[in-house]
């Protein structure tokens, strides 16, 4: 066992392509997002996004989460927000434009 610092990684030609570093020293905080997404992979936005088609009032609740800035803990969850956020303004213009 060879000593010297746990930071290092071998970049011989035997070890190329079977090793992969996981932190990104440029850029630490991606290291946290190794982790699966809850709800299958497709994380909380997505999730829902898609039952908001069942039940309108999710697409309110991802909204919510959506303007608290909820996706600051993991900007994975950014985009599904952001498509539930955009179908409450459609909806909800639409409901305004229907029932008047």
């Amino acid at each position: 066992m060879r000593g010297g610092n746990s930071n290092e990684y071998c970049s011989c030609q035997v070890c190329l392509g079977k090793y992969t570093l996981l932190g990104d020293e440029e850029n630490p905080r991606l290291a946290m997002f190794e982790r699966r997404l809850p709800f299958f992979g497709c994380g909380i936005g997505w999730c829902c996004f898609l039952l908001g088609f069942l039940c309108p009032l999710i697409w309110y609740i991802a909204a919510l989460l959506y303007c608290c800035k909820y996706y600051n803990r993991d900007p994975r969850e950014r985009p599904g927000l952001a498509a539930s956020a955009l179908l409450v303004s459609l909806y909800s213009s639409y409901t305004c434009i229907m029932s008047g």
